[in-house]
Protein backbone atom coordinates (compact mmCIF):
# COMPACT_ATOMS: atom_id res chain seq x y z
CA UNK A 1 0.00 0.00 0.00
CA UNK A 2 1.44 3.40 -0.97
CA UNK A 3 2.13 6.03 1.65
CA UNK A 4 0.35 9.38 1.10
CA UNK A 5 3.46 11.34 2.13
CA UNK A 6 5.61 9.76 -0.59
CA UNK A 7 5.67 11.02 -4.17
CA UNK A 8 4.01 9.08 -6.94
CA UNK A 9 6.99 9.77 -9.17
CA UNK A 10 10.47 11.27 -9.12
CA UNK A 11 11.57 13.43 -12.00
CA UNK A 12 14.71 15.43 -12.65
CA UNK A 13 13.19 17.29 -15.54
CA UNK A 14 13.29 17.21 -19.30
CA UNK A 15 15.91 18.72 -21.53
CA UNK A 16 15.38 22.41 -22.21
CA UNK A 17 12.88 22.96 -25.01
CA UNK A 18 11.63 19.36 -25.16
CA UNK A 19 8.32 18.22 -23.74
CA UNK A 20 7.01 15.25 -21.82
CA UNK A 21 3.70 15.04 -20.00
CA UNK A 22 5.32 13.52 -16.91
CA UNK A 23 8.66 15.33 -16.71
CA UNK A 24 9.24 18.72 -15.13
CA UNK A 25 9.78 21.28 -17.93
CA UNK A 26 13.18 22.96 -18.28
CA UNK A 27 13.43 26.54 -19.56
CA UNK A 28 16.69 28.01 -20.86
CA UNK A 29 16.76 31.71 -19.98
CA UNK A 30 19.66 32.40 -22.34
CA UNK A 31 17.53 31.28 -25.28
CA UNK A 32 14.57 33.37 -24.05
CA UNK A 33 16.75 36.49 -23.82
CA UNK A 34 19.41 36.03 -26.50
CA UNK A 35 18.03 33.50 -28.99
CA UNK A 36 17.15 34.39 -32.55
CA UNK A 37 13.53 34.97 -33.52
CA UNK A 38 12.75 31.31 -34.22
CA UNK A 39 14.49 30.10 -31.05
CA UNK A 40 12.72 32.67 -28.88
CA UNK A 41 9.34 31.88 -30.39
CA UNK A 42 9.74 28.18 -29.62
CA UNK A 43 11.12 28.87 -26.12
CA UNK A 44 8.24 31.20 -25.27
CA UNK A 45 5.71 28.62 -26.49
CA UNK A 46 7.43 26.01 -24.30
CA UNK A 47 7.37 28.40 -21.32
CA UNK A 48 3.67 29.09 -21.79
CA UNK A 49 2.89 25.40 -21.86
CA UNK A 50 4.92 24.88 -18.69
CA UNK A 51 2.95 27.62 -16.94
CA UNK A 52 -0.40 26.36 -18.19
CA UNK A 53 0.08 22.63 -17.54
CA UNK A 54 2.42 22.69 -14.54
CA UNK A 55 2.77 26.15 -13.01
CA UNK A 56 6.24 24.86 -12.24
CA UNK A 57 9.50 24.43 -14.14
CA UNK A 58 13.29 24.55 -13.86
CA UNK A 59 15.30 27.43 -15.30
CA UNK A 60 18.89 26.99 -16.46
CA UNK A 61 21.51 29.43 -17.80
CA UNK A 62 19.88 32.00 -15.56
CA UNK A 63 22.88 34.24 -14.89
CA UNK A 64 23.09 33.86 -11.11
CA UNK A 65 26.64 32.62 -10.42
CA UNK A 66 26.99 29.27 -8.65
CA UNK A 67 29.49 30.96 -6.33
CA UNK A 68 26.83 33.44 -5.23
CA UNK A 69 24.27 30.68 -4.72
CA UNK A 70 26.74 28.79 -2.54
CA UNK A 71 27.76 31.85 -0.55
CA UNK A 72 24.17 32.70 0.35
CA UNK A 73 23.50 29.13 1.48
CA UNK A 74 26.67 29.20 3.59
CA UNK A 75 25.50 32.44 5.21
CA UNK A 76 22.17 30.78 5.94
CA UNK A 77 23.88 27.83 7.62
CA UNK A 78 25.86 30.22 9.80
CA UNK A 79 22.67 31.99 10.84
CA UNK A 80 20.99 28.75 11.83
CA UNK A 81 24.07 27.74 13.84
CA UNK A 82 24.13 30.90 15.97
CA UNK A 83 23.57 30.38 19.70
CA UNK A 84 19.98 30.89 20.83
CA UNK A 85 20.83 34.13 22.65
CA UNK A 86 22.24 35.65 19.44
CA UNK A 87 19.28 34.46 17.38
CA UNK A 88 16.85 35.97 19.87
CA UNK A 89 17.23 39.48 18.46
CA UNK A 90 16.00 38.22 15.08
CA UNK A 91 12.90 36.46 16.38
CA UNK A 92 10.51 38.87 14.68
CA UNK A 93 7.28 37.68 13.05
CA UNK A 94 6.65 40.82 10.97
CA UNK A 95 6.60 40.32 7.22
CA UNK A 96 8.75 43.37 6.42
CA UNK A 97 11.58 42.71 8.89
CA UNK A 98 14.94 42.73 7.02
CA UNK A 99 16.14 39.65 8.92
CA UNK A 100 13.98 37.38 11.02
CA UNK A 101 14.01 33.86 12.36
CA UNK A 102 11.02 31.71 13.09
CA UNK A 103 9.36 28.34 12.95
CA UNK A 104 6.67 26.93 10.72
CA UNK A 105 3.22 28.51 10.58
CA UNK A 106 1.87 25.49 12.40
CA UNK A 107 3.66 23.45 15.05
CA UNK A 108 2.54 20.25 13.32
CA UNK A 109 4.98 21.05 10.53
CA UNK A 110 8.66 21.31 11.32
CA UNK A 111 10.42 24.12 9.52
CA UNK A 112 12.78 26.83 10.70
CA UNK A 113 13.25 29.82 8.43
CA UNK A 114 15.31 32.96 8.01
CA UNK A 115 14.02 35.94 6.04
CA UNK A 116 16.64 38.35 4.85
CA UNK A 117 17.67 41.00 2.35
CA UNK A 118 21.03 40.03 0.84
CA UNK A 119 21.70 42.79 -1.63
CA UNK A 120 23.53 41.14 -4.51
CA UNK A 121 21.59 37.88 -4.36
CA UNK A 122 18.27 39.71 -4.11
CA UNK A 123 19.21 41.95 -7.05
CA UNK A 124 20.24 39.03 -9.25
CA UNK A 125 17.20 36.90 -8.49
CA UNK A 126 14.85 39.86 -8.91
CA UNK A 127 16.30 40.48 -12.37
CA UNK A 128 15.82 36.81 -13.22
CA UNK A 129 12.18 36.81 -12.11
CA UNK A 130 11.44 40.03 -14.02
CA UNK A 131 12.96 38.51 -17.17
CA UNK A 132 10.78 35.44 -16.74
CA UNK A 133 7.73 37.64 -16.13
CA UNK A 134 8.35 39.45 -19.43
CA UNK A 135 8.57 36.14 -21.29
CA UNK A 136 5.45 34.82 -19.52
CA UNK A 137 3.62 37.97 -20.62
CA UNK A 138 4.64 37.26 -24.21
CA UNK A 139 3.52 33.65 -23.88
CA UNK A 140 -0.06 34.89 -23.36
CA UNK A 141 0.05 37.06 -26.47
CA UNK A 142 0.70 40.29 -24.56
CA UNK A 143 3.49 42.83 -24.79
CA UNK A 144 6.47 41.75 -22.73
CA UNK A 145 5.90 44.56 -20.23
CA UNK A 146 2.15 44.10 -19.79
CA UNK A 147 2.21 42.03 -16.58
CA UNK A 148 4.86 44.28 -15.06
CA UNK A 149 2.71 47.31 -15.88
CA UNK A 150 -0.47 45.75 -14.48
CA UNK A 151 1.23 44.76 -11.20
CA UNK A 152 3.44 47.83 -10.83
CA UNK A 153 6.56 45.64 -10.68
CA UNK A 154 8.75 48.72 -10.92
CA UNK A 155 8.03 48.96 -7.17
CA UNK A 156 7.77 45.22 -6.64
CA UNK A 157 7.71 43.34 -3.35
CA UNK A 158 10.48 40.79 -2.81
CA UNK A 159 11.29 38.33 -0.07
CA UNK A 160 14.34 36.10 0.29
CA UNK A 161 13.69 33.19 2.65
CA UNK A 162 15.99 30.38 3.75
CA UNK A 163 14.36 27.23 5.08
CA UNK A 164 15.86 24.52 7.23
CA UNK A 165 13.97 21.28 7.80
CA UNK A 166 15.51 19.22 10.65
CA UNK A 167 15.78 15.49 9.90
CA UNK A 168 14.26 14.21 13.15
CA UNK A 169 10.75 15.58 12.98
CA UNK A 170 7.38 15.24 11.25
CA UNK A 171 7.61 13.86 7.73
CA UNK A 172 5.66 16.86 6.43
CA UNK A 173 8.06 19.79 6.50
CA UNK A 174 5.47 22.10 4.97
CA UNK A 175 1.99 20.96 3.87
CA UNK A 176 0.48 21.41 0.40
CA UNK A 177 0.10 25.10 -0.40
CA UNK A 178 0.42 27.73 -3.11
CA UNK A 179 2.55 30.87 -2.78
CA UNK A 180 0.94 34.28 -2.34
CA UNK A 181 3.25 36.07 -4.81
CA UNK A 182 3.66 36.20 -8.57
CA UNK A 183 6.68 33.92 -8.95
CA UNK A 184 9.07 32.17 -6.58
CA UNK A 185 12.55 30.81 -7.21
CA UNK A 186 13.64 27.85 -5.11
CA UNK A 187 17.24 26.67 -4.81
CA UNK A 188 18.30 23.66 -2.79
CA UNK A 189 21.52 21.80 -2.17
CA UNK A 190 22.11 18.16 -1.40
CA UNK A 191 18.84 16.93 0.07
CA UNK A 192 15.63 16.63 -1.95
CA UNK A 193 12.16 17.11 -0.51
CA UNK A 194 10.21 19.51 -2.72
CA UNK A 195 7.17 17.86 -4.32
CA UNK A 196 4.78 19.36 -6.85
CA UNK A 197 1.30 18.11 -7.65
CA UNK A 198 0.28 17.46 -11.25
CA UNK A 199 -2.95 15.76 -12.24
CA UNK A 200 -3.48 14.62 -8.66
CA UNK A 201 -0.04 12.97 -8.40
CA UNK A 202 2.84 14.11 -6.20
CA UNK A 203 6.14 14.32 -8.06
CA UNK A 204 9.48 14.67 -6.27
CA UNK A 205 11.39 17.50 -7.91
CA UNK A 206 15.07 16.68 -8.43
CA UNK A 207 17.01 19.69 -9.67
CA UNK A 208 19.57 19.99 -12.41
CA UNK A 209 22.72 21.28 -10.63
CA UNK A 210 22.69 25.06 -10.10
CA UNK A 211 19.22 25.41 -11.60
CA UNK A 212 16.25 27.10 -9.94
CA UNK A 213 12.77 25.72 -9.58
CA UNK A 214 10.27 28.39 -10.66
CA UNK A 215 6.91 28.22 -8.90
CA UNK A 216 3.88 30.13 -10.19
CA UNK A 217 2.04 31.92 -7.40
CA UNK A 218 -1.50 33.07 -6.72
CA UNK A 219 -1.01 36.51 -8.29
CA UNK A 220 -0.06 34.95 -11.64
CA UNK A 221 -3.26 32.89 -11.49
CA UNK A 222 -5.28 36.04 -10.77
CA UNK A 223 -3.67 38.35 -13.31
CA UNK A 224 -3.91 35.67 -16.05
CA UNK A 225 -7.61 35.18 -15.18
CA UNK A 226 -6.95 31.54 -14.32
CA UNK A 227 -5.15 30.63 -17.53
CA UNK A 228 -1.97 29.90 -15.58
CA UNK A 229 -2.55 28.11 -12.28
CA UNK A 230 -0.55 28.55 -9.09
CA UNK A 231 1.45 25.39 -8.40
CA UNK A 232 0.40 23.27 -5.44
CA UNK A 233 3.56 22.04 -3.72
CA UNK A 234 4.84 20.75 -0.39
CA UNK A 235 8.10 20.03 1.42
CA UNK A 236 8.77 16.58 2.84
CA UNK A 237 11.44 15.45 5.30
CA UNK A 238 13.06 12.04 4.97
CA UNK A 239 16.37 10.49 5.95
CA UNK A 240 19.01 11.56 8.41
CA UNK A 241 20.07 14.89 6.92
CA UNK A 242 18.60 18.34 7.43
CA UNK A 243 17.25 19.88 4.24
CA UNK A 244 17.99 23.49 3.35
CA UNK A 245 16.53 25.65 0.61
CA UNK A 246 16.36 29.29 -0.35
CA UNK A 247 13.21 30.84 -1.77
CA UNK A 248 13.04 34.21 -3.51
CA UNK A 249 9.50 35.50 -3.93
CA UNK A 250 8.46 38.32 -6.26
CA UNK A 251 5.12 40.04 -5.79
CA UNK A 252 3.32 43.18 -6.94
CA UNK A 253 3.70 46.51 -5.22
CA UNK A 254 1.89 46.04 -1.90
CA UNK A 255 -0.77 48.65 -2.70
CA UNK A 256 -1.48 47.37 -6.20
CA UNK A 257 -5.00 46.11 -6.82
CA UNK A 258 -4.42 42.78 -8.54
CA UNK A 259 -7.08 41.75 -11.00
CA UNK A 260 -7.26 39.94 -14.35
CA UNK A 261 -5.71 41.82 -17.26
CA UNK A 262 -8.70 42.95 -19.35
CA UNK A 263 -7.30 41.45 -22.56
CA UNK A 264 -7.36 38.03 -20.86
CA UNK A 265 -10.89 38.40 -19.48
CA UNK A 266 -12.93 38.90 -22.64
CA UNK A 267 -14.97 35.76 -21.92
CA UNK A 268 -15.62 36.62 -18.29
CA UNK A 269 -13.76 37.52 -15.11
CA UNK A 270 -12.70 34.72 -12.76
CA UNK A 271 -11.28 36.93 -9.98
CA UNK A 272 -12.22 40.19 -8.35
CA UNK A 273 -9.62 42.87 -7.69
CA UNK A 274 -7.87 42.80 -4.33
CA UNK A 275 -4.94 44.77 -2.94
CA UNK A 276 -1.86 42.61 -2.66
CA UNK A 277 -1.30 43.85 0.89
CA UNK A 278 -4.79 42.68 1.86
CA UNK A 279 -4.29 39.37 0.12
CA UNK A 280 -1.14 38.67 2.15
CA UNK A 281 -2.90 39.69 5.35
CA UNK A 282 -5.74 37.28 4.57
CA UNK A 283 -3.35 34.45 3.84
CA UNK A 284 -1.44 35.00 7.08
CA UNK A 285 -4.64 34.63 9.11
CA UNK A 286 -5.19 31.13 7.70
CA UNK A 287 -3.64 27.79 8.52
CA UNK A 288 -1.55 26.53 5.62
CA UNK A 289 -4.18 24.75 3.52
CA UNK A 290 -3.50 24.18 -0.16
CA UNK A 291 -4.71 27.23 -2.13
CA UNK A 292 -7.45 28.37 0.26
CA UNK A 293 -6.28 32.00 0.23
CA UNK A 294 -6.92 32.45 -3.49
CA UNK A 295 -10.62 31.74 -2.86
CA UNK A 296 -10.96 35.23 -1.36
CA UNK A 297 -10.22 36.68 -4.80
CA UNK A 298 -12.32 34.30 -6.86
CA UNK A 299 -15.30 36.08 -8.36
CA UNK A 300 -18.88 35.03 -8.93
CA UNK A 301 -19.54 35.87 -12.57
CA UNK A 302 -23.19 36.68 -11.87
CA UNK A 303 -22.23 39.24 -9.22
CA UNK A 304 -19.66 40.85 -11.48
CA UNK A 305 -22.14 41.00 -14.32
CA UNK A 306 -24.53 42.98 -12.10
CA UNK A 307 -21.75 45.31 -10.89
CA UNK A 308 -20.28 46.06 -14.27
CA UNK A 309 -17.09 45.53 -16.18
CA UNK A 310 -13.80 44.22 -14.73
CA UNK A 311 -12.56 47.81 -14.64
CA UNK A 312 -15.42 49.03 -12.46
CA UNK A 313 -13.75 50.52 -9.34
CA UNK A 314 -16.66 49.38 -7.17
CA UNK A 315 -15.60 45.78 -7.73
CA UNK A 316 -12.20 46.52 -6.16
CA UNK A 317 -13.47 48.22 -3.02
Amino acid sequence: MSRPDLPDNQEKGDSAGTWSEDRIPVVDLDVLVNGDAAQRSEAIRHLGRACEEWGFFMVINHGVPASLQGATMDACKEMFCLPAEENAEYMNPTLMAPISLGTSLNSAYWRNYVKGNVTEYATRTRGLMLALTAAISESMGLDDGRIAEALNLEDCFQLVVWNQYPPAGPEVGLPPHTDHGLLALLFQTGVDGLQVQKNGRWILAKPIPNSYFVIAGDQLEIVSNGRYKAALHRAMVHGEQARMSSVCLLGPCLDTVVQPIPELALQGVEFRGIKYREYIAHQRTKTVNENAAVVVARAQREILARQGSPNNPEINA
